[in-house]
């Protein structure tokens, strides 16, 4: 497997270190060597080694892993000999850059070397560090050494609470707790051979061959076997990564669904990295068991039922393979049963990502929809309003926008001339009720709050077999948590920079719907998309302000509420919320991507079905 971590320079001297020094507190001789420092000394009770930028020898150990692969390569040293702090880890990794060190897995050795502190990602990324050793030499004394028995990682070892509260500073200088957060307890086995025993998988096999179990099977356990993310304050501490340290050719990596199993003993040193956080590095894999239930499929909407759907079909475009569009095609007819409106976010202009002004869309829709009539579907139209080029965000050039997509023969679209990139929609009274200036048309395109993000798109539709009726869709793609310290971070809680820019996205979307109960208290609204936030956080509570909403994942069972995984918690992205007269709507989540290490697109669709 290759390596995705860069060829990495060895950090600074730690900050106390240099104040000490300046301060005259430490000598010469002190700050240029740790004389007879065993590892607990190197990795100390909190997350900085307290002999940063110091040289240390003759350090005993067994070798216990080592990674001979891509840019950083090294080996993982434990002490078979811990003091009785619980705090302090008994391991630490000895990098070796590009050369693959000389060592086996059960040499006894010394090492000699200088204390680093290297941050994934960089220090500006806000993660924790890795404590390890640079410019090193050792000496092998013996081979075939015992290795250190793998810490259990479990129910009884881990706890509940995740982190400590620093009001959003850094934890770096607190005293590790392992008994009370589950962050520290990682800390604390920095290195260390753990292990976890038939691990339920709640993260599927990715493209970098990793995936994510659980070391707490019974706690928050969605209705399909992964792991509900459910709140701020519980980020769900036995979540896991596992990526392997075996050769491909000896044991290739399992590819594995949520709700499979890693069943036996997968066992390994503890690492971090900023892709999630705790890794453990497999030196030993638990056998695959396929528990995994099969993608889902929804029930067909009846004849007095507008069906409407939100997809995120993720950067497509024109040179998307077709077997891309073959899959949600598929899913569209066969596992959503055709709906009448799909909102769909991510639909990428004519030429993809090549960025030479193109802003079109009309081929990428055309490939999706005869797709769609290739697979037994209906000859769905669509309606959409190209941007103004590098305006909305999303892969450079690709010029991604929200289109709707509906099936003539069961429902109408109310067009409305007047709809551009930059003029925005009005609500304008017509008789007793609303309608729209344009259909399509976008909310509020020059706010600021829309800067370099997607612009909703409102539509009129009715249902044919109810002449008359008027449900107004709104197709949303809120911008992205790109930005946010990550819930591993070394600041705690982690701020969450980009929600401010969504909070207001979804003020003026709520606006909108009130402008339209303004002209009509009866009219139908389905605000949908990816919204690119949990139902829980603000963005939400400012979109369903007022009462005007009601979003229709809280209506689920608590177990499903999920259609999105990220680092092994399943999770809300995708919303489909409804005015007051829709708010008794048949809503499913129809999980058949985001489970799976085989997807056609990492977020599941969802339908509602409503009787306007």
């Amino acid at each position: 497997m290759p390596s995705r971590r860069s060829l990495r320079r060895p950090a600074a001297v730690s900050a106390v270190v240099c104040a000490a020094l300046a301060g005259g507190l430490l000598t010469a001789t002190e700050s240029a060597s740790a004389a007879g420092a065993r590892i607990h000394d190197i990795q100390g009770s909190t997350r900085i080694s307290p002999l940063a930028g110091q040289q240390v020898s003759e350090v005993p150990g067994t070798v216990t892993a080592i990674r001979s692969f891509g840019s950083a390569r090294g080996f993982w040293v434990q002490d078979p000999h811990p003091d009785k702090n619980p705090a302090t880890s008994e391991a630490v990794f000895v990098f070796t850059g590009k050369e693959t060190p000389k060592v086996a897995v059960g040499d006894a050795i010394t090492f000699s070397g200088t204390v680093s502190e290297y941050y994934p990602g960089g220090k500006d990324a806000g993660l924790q560090s890795v404590t390890e050793i640079t410019d090193a030499t050792w000496k092998t004394g013996s081979a075939d050494a015992p290795l250190p028995a793998a810490f259990k990682l479990n129910a009884a070892s881990v706890p509940n609470r995740y982190a400590p509260d620093a009001g959003g500073k850094s934890i770096e200088s607190l005293k590790l707790r392992p008994a009370s957060y589950a962050l520290d307890r990682y800390e604390s086995l920095e290195g260390m051979r753990v292990a976890v025993s038939d691990a339920p998988v709640v993260g599927a096999t990715s493209s970098h061959h990793e995936l994510w179990v659980t070391a707490e099977p019974k706690r928050h356990r969605t209705a399909r076997g992964g792991t509900l993310y459910g709140s701020y304050a519980d980020p769900n501490g036995g979540r896991v990564k596992v990526a392997s340290l075996i050769p491909f050719a000896q044991q290739p990596f399992p590819v594995a669904d949520v709700g499979d199993e890693l069943t036996g003993s997968t066992a390994g040193p503890l690492d971090y990295d900023s892709f999630g956080g705790y890794s453990l590095q497999a030196t030993e894999l638990g056998k695959l068991t396929d528990h995994g239930p099969e993608p889902e499929k929804t029930r067909k909407q009846k004849s007095d039922e507008l069906a409407v759907a939100t997809y995120n079909v993720e950067n497509l475009s024109p040179s998307t393979p077709q077997a891309k569009f073959d899959r949600l095609a598929k899913g569209l007819v066969d596992h959503l049963a055709a709906p009448d409106v799909v909102a769909l976010e991510e639909v990428q202009d004519d030429n993809g990502a090549t960025d030479n002004g193109v802003v079109t869309a009309g081929a990428t829709l055309k490939k999706l929809t005869d797709a769609i009539k290739a697979a037994g579907g209906p000859a769905y139209e669509w309606r959409q309003i190209d941007p103004v080029n590098g305006q909305d965000g999303g892969q450079p050039g690709g010029n991604i926008r929200v289109a709707f997509l509906f099936n003539p023969e069961r429902a109408s679209f109310t067009d409305i001339k007047g709809g551009d990139a930059t003029t925005p929609v009005k609500v304008v009274g017509d008789h007793g009720k609303a309608t729209l200036s344009a259909s399509p048309g976008r909310i509020a395109p020059a706010d600021p709050a829309w800067k370099a993000s997607r612009k909703p798109l409102v539509g009129q539709f009715s249902l044919k077999s109810r002449p008359g009726s008027r449900v107004f869709v709104i197709a949303n793609h809120f911008n992205s948590k790109g930005g946010d310290q990550g819930l591993d971070s070394r600041f705690q809680p982690p701020a969450r920079s980009s929600e401010t820019q969504r909070t207001a996205q979804a003020g003026l979307v709520n606006q909108f719907v009130k402008e339209l109960l303004a002209k009509d208290p009866k009219a139908g609204v389905v605000v949908a998309g990816d919204l690119n936030d949990y139902q829980f956080s603000p963005a939400l509570k400012q979109l369903t302000a007022g009462g005007v909403l009601t979003d229709q994942v809280g209506r689920l069972p608590r177990a499903e509420r999920y259609g999105y995984v990220f680092n092994g918690n399943s999770q809300v992205l995708d919303h489909m919320l409804t005015s007051r007269p829709l708010a008794r709507a048949d809503y499913d989540i129809v999980h058949l991507n985001s489970e799976y290490a085989d997807q056609a697109s990492d977020h599941d669709p969802q339908v509602l079905r409503i009787r306007p």
